[in-house]
């Protein structure tokens, strides 16, 4: 596009609304301003060629985008391709607002899907980040020939293989409604022709966003293919808000932990950018503030497969606060540079006072950002936070999976995962942080690692067959995402497939935490016969499921074990003990999926197999440690028992942060057996055998409504959402153990934000079987 066609979407955006299309041609003396404060330009002119776009849009889906030449490039012909932008948003309906960008037709399939933009695309919530997932909005643009604004269309002489210049004004008219124009003019700036009509004001409230193929059905052998560069936005109808931009540095994760050994505190980091491009710079840089000075501690390379820079730090003071900045220096096309940076603190070890953990787990998407959560759990001030697993699930952002090849699926794996970071960033910029993957963030519904074997596709499925469907390329960005800033693996050996490991322990605030990966050794269900249509799943009340407890069947697999074995008496320099990994030793749900769902067992849970299970426990016992876990969408806090009832740890079943496949706990109404039932006295709790016949007191459980409720987040509380909060006091040696509803203020005082049961204080004897709580 020449700078006099530029110098045109400028004019446009000028006249305010005024009969755009016969507007006179701009002469080259001319020099137009944008109008107002709130103008951007959503430029690619001097970005390398790469597959993150910039942090001022969000691309949907991002793999399906490119930076070519100057240009933002679809390169799917499926339906309903589209970048929003982060910075500005439609919030004031009484306001003007003018918008141009230039599109140009690279491909042509079966049919022309139409290209243009989307405005007024606003959630339940009116989230700038939730938006760019809400369906709606108002389509202008052309499809095969004709101007389309809405439900209005118009015939146009029009070639969108050259360069086109789209123009959209929205101004208030009679009546407190908005007038809508768009406009077309050629490369060279001559009008071609233009289409208005009236919309309700508050239809244009929300994002806005470029649209390559308004047909979200379209197929990607059907539709066309765009590019799309100089976008131009304008008007007091828009809101700016620079701090909505997300990167090119997305967010960052570290750890602190005592080495006990010559490195004394070990620190390490890893932050997280955007996919760029070969051009772009390929390090990031960690400094640090020391006395009102910044100082760099040294740079690390970006891993090119999960865009994430990791740097350690042995003989760390951990005695101090320390703000740190991570730095990216990002390179463009013409030379220049920009410099982004992320800041935070690193806390002083705790000492001296109780050590203060949120645990997390599950975000199933319908209720991102779930801002409720993040910011009740900032509120709260934790000293470290637990992430378990299922950052992510396969429905994610829509737009399907991809299985492979590795690239692709790589790419569609970080775009899914970004919206944990887009939503936890605030929480992990300044306090330590564990993130586990599992089962859904490596796109499988359940799983059964194998020690690192390839499923088998031709025996069973994604959710119910032993193994890893993903190439282990991806399954290796998804560990080094999640956990490349833990403290160092206890044998970082590599499984089968050369997949990482990344078990073992950290030291923390007096607190000695072992790191497990419950599912990366696990055997898979095709190894026993559960006598149903599905190989992990027993429906039959009446089934005896101690034939499933077959020898040589594994859970955590002999490392782990061996680690376990370690650290569980291993009490240099702390006191006492936490474990961390994924899902409870113990089958702790009796309805899954829907309300009448019975199933007698799922293997899916930690309490099969029982009696790797059962050593798993003994090896526990003497650390007497907490066992702090998630996956289940079913908080519960219960103890484990292998000879007897109550001989064994506690363990802590945190809610999910937004339970998706809901499950139940109602053990009573199945006429399970029970004695010894707490003094509280609720329902569906007292000493148990599972469904897998493993031996568990139930103390407390939090059971989900049936969710009938719209608003994503009404409907996550409906759903038994949340959090989990433990205080551990080394001095008094309890935790303290809570369990807070979704939608709550955790500072009001209301006993009702906490789930049945909760909060509870377990003492650290009580995980060896020396109980008091009753």
């Amino acid at each position: 596009m020449t700078p006099l066609t530029r110098r045109f979407a400028l004019k446009c955006i000028g006249l305010g609304g005024a009969w755009i299309g016969f507007a006179p041609k701009v002469s080259a003396q001319d020099t137009l301003t944008a109008t107002t404060s709130t103008a951007a330009s959503v430029s690619w002119s001097n970005t390398n060629d790469r597959v993150w776009l910039g942090g001022n849009v969000w691309a949907n889906p991002m793999e399906n985008w490119r930076v070519v030449d100057g240009a933002a490039e679809c390169q799917s012909a499926g339906g309903n391709r589209n970048v929003h932008c982060l910075t500005h948003q439609v919030t004031n309906a009484k306001g003007s607002m003018s918008m141009s960008v230039v599109i140009r037709q690279i491909e042509k399939k079966m049919s022309d899907g139409g290209v243009g933009f989307r405005i007024g695309v606003r959630s339940d919530i009116g989230d700038h980040r939730a938006n760019c997932f809400a369906g709606g909005g108002i389509n202008a643009g052309i499809i095969g020939g004709q101007l389309v604004l809405g439900n209005k269309r118009q015939a146009i002489d029009v070639d969108v293989t050259k360069d086109t210049l789209l123009s959209l004004i929205a101004v208030p008219g009679d009546g407190g409604g908005v007038e809508l124009t768009l406009a077309v003019a050629d490369d060279e700036g001559n009008p071609i022709g233009q289409i208005s009509r009236m919309v309700d004001a508050d239809a244009i409230l929300g994002n806005v966003s470029i649209v390559n193929n308004f047909d979200g059905a379209a197929k990607v052998s059907q539709g066309a293919r765009y590019r799309f560069s100089d976008w131009l936005i304008d008007g007091d109808a828009f809101e700016a808000k620079p701090e909505n931009a997300f990167g090119p540095i997305l967010w960052s994760m570290y750890s602190l932990s005592d080495s006990r050994s010559d490195e004394g505190f070990v620190l390490k980091s890893s932050v997280l950018t955007g996919p760029m491009g070969d051009d772009d710079n390929q390090q990031a840089e960690f400094w640090v503030q020391r006395d009102g000075q910044w100082k760099s501690m040294g740079t690390a390379k970006l891993d090119t497969d999960a865009w994430t820079a990791t740097i350690r730090i042995p003989n760390w003071d951990e005695t101090k606060e320390t703000t740190y900045k991570w730095v990216y220096v990002e390179k463009h096309r013409d030379g220049t540079e920009t410099v982004n940076e992320w800041v935070g603190r690193i806390r002083p070890n705790p000492s001296g006072r109780p050590l203060r953990i949120g645990a997390l787990t599950c975000q199933n998407d319908y209720a991102f950002p779930y801002e409720p959560v993040a910011k009740n759990v900032a509120k709260m001030d934790p000293d470290l936070v637990y992430f378990s697993g299922d950052q992510i699930y396969e429905s994610h952002g829509g737009y399907g999976i991809i299985r492979q090849p590795a690239v692709p699926a790589i790419l569609n794996y970080l775009r899914k995962y970004y919206q944990f970071g887009w939503s936890f960033r605030e929480v992990m910029r300044d306090r330590p942080t564990i993130c586990l993957p599992d089962d859904h963030d490596v796109f499988q519904g359940n799983i059964w690692g194998e020690g690192g074997a390839p499923m088998d596709v031709d025996d069973g499925g994604a959710s119910s067959n032993g193994g890893y469907i993903e190439p282990a390329r991806m399954v290796n960005v998804v560990h080094i995402t999640n956990t490349a800033h833990h403290p160092d693996a206890y044998d970082p050996a590599p499984v089968k497939q050369g997949i990482s490991v990344y078990y073992g322990d950290m030291v923390y605030g007096g607190v000695g935490f072992a790191i497990l990966a419950d599912r990366q050794f696990k055997s898979g269900p095709q190894h026993v016969d559960t006598g149903s249509g599905r190989a992990d799943h027993v429906h039959d009340q009446g089934f005896d499921t101690s034939v499933l407890d077959k020898p040589g069947l594994i859970l955590l697999g002999d490392r782990q074990e061996a680690f376990l074995k370690h650290w569980a008496n291993d009490w240099r320099g702390h006191s006492m003990k936490v474990l961390l990994s994924q899902t409870v030793f113990a089958g702790m749900a009796t309805h899954h999926g829907g309300y009448d769902g019975y199933l007698k067992a799922d293997l899916d849970c930690g309490g099969w197999p029982q009696t790797p299970r059962d050593r798993a426990i003994e090896i526990l016992r003497p650390s007497k440690a907490l066992h702090i876990n998630g996956d289940q969408h079913l908080t519960s806090l219960c103890q484990y028992g292998v000879d007897r009832q109550r001989d064994s740890n506690w363990s802590f079943c945190t809610p999910a942060i937004a339970v998706g496949y809901p499950r139940w706990w109602r053990a009573d109404e199945m006429n399970m057996p029970h004695a010894n039932r707490p003094k509280h006295g609720n329902s569906d709790t007292g000493e148990y055998l599972d469904g897998l016949g493993n031996k568990v007191y139930v103390y407390a459980v939090g059971n989900p409504e049936v969710a009938t409720k719209k608003n994503r987040y009404e409907k996550a509380h409906q759903k038994a959402s949340g959090f989990g909060f433990v205080t551990i006091d080394t001095d008094a040696k309890t935790y303290f153990v809570e369990a807070y509803k979704f939608a709550i203020d955790p500072a009001d005082g209301n006993p009702d934000n906490q789930f049945p049961g909760w909060p509870v204080t377990i003492h650290q004897d009580e995980n060896a079987g020396e109980n008091r709580l009753q």
